[in-house]
């Protein structure tokens, strides 16, 4: 049965990740979907999220740069600061908790997350900082 072929699969990956010398764990934008965040990826998402962008035809990348923010300051703020403070008042899902648990069973806590997320969401659900690695930066400190 279906049922019993998912447990064999649940107790083989169990046993590979105790017998593990390290894990990583890799996320994207789909972690964020997932607690209720809005979906940056492609134009149309970041349009329905952002509609002042839609009408200035301006894509997200057009948003992201440091011309934006030469040329529209004020409009560049809020973009930043409204998604500041989203990503701050948004919940993680309980998948960041279960990676957090998982994470502890790896041998000499050796477990680590590498995302594209810029919420620090993972660091909100309780990993410590020197185990996330944010390859797009983050919103939640000044770089």
């Amino acid at each position: 049965t279906k049922s019993k072929n998912l447990d064999k699969l649940i107790t083989r990956a169990a046993k590979h990740i105790l017998e593990s010398d390290a894990v990583l764990f890799t996320s994207g934008a789909g972690m964020g979907v997932d607690s209720g965040m809005p979906d940056f990826r492609g134009n149309e998402g970041f349009w329905k999220a952002y509609p002042y962008f839609k009408d200035a035809n301006m894509s997200f990348t057009d948003a992201a740069n440091p011309e934006f923010f030469h040329s529209k300051p004020y409009n560049y703020w809020f973009f930043y600061g409204h998604r500041y403070n989203m990503y701050r008042e948004t919940k993680p899902h309980e998948g960041f908790q279960f990676l957090l648990n998982l994470g502890k069973y790896v041998k000499n806590d050796n477990y680590f997350s590498v995302t594209s997320n810029v919420d620090g969401h993972f660091q909100k659900a309780g990993f410590p900082e020197d185990k996330v690695s944010e390859c797009h930066g983050s919103l939640m400190h000044s770089q």
